[in-house]
């Protein structure tokens, strides 16, 4: 089940910043990549998700990935969140696309 939503936050994320599935779980550090990946673990972290669940998500499509990048993405996000109204709305968006 936890899978089924972190799935659906991919693709809603992936959606919005207009790349590919494929883009998300690829190791590249370009910045719209970054931050769809630093959404959705936020997104996932407040759903609640533990980071372990999230870690494992991300290695089952081949993007091994250890705890401190996940707590500074989720952090990350945090920050934007608190300070631009923009975000909240992306964040929002999201999080009601999911739980319809």
């Amino acid at each position: 089940m936890k899978k089924d939503i972190f799935n659906k936050y991919v693709d809603n994320v992936a959606t919005i910043f207009e790349i590919t599935r494929d883009d998300f779980f690829s190791k590249s550090k370009k910045r719209e990549f970054v931050e769809a990946r630093h959404l959705v673990w936020y997104l996932c972290f407040n759903r609640p998700m533990t980071i372990i669940y999230i870690q494992r998500f991300m290695e089952s499509y081949g993007y091994k990935i250890s705890h401190s990048p996940v707590i500074y993405g989720i952090n990350s996000v945090t920050q934007k969140v608190m300070s631009d109204e923009d975000y909240i709305d992306i964040v929002n968006k999201v999080d009601k696309n999911v739980k319809l």
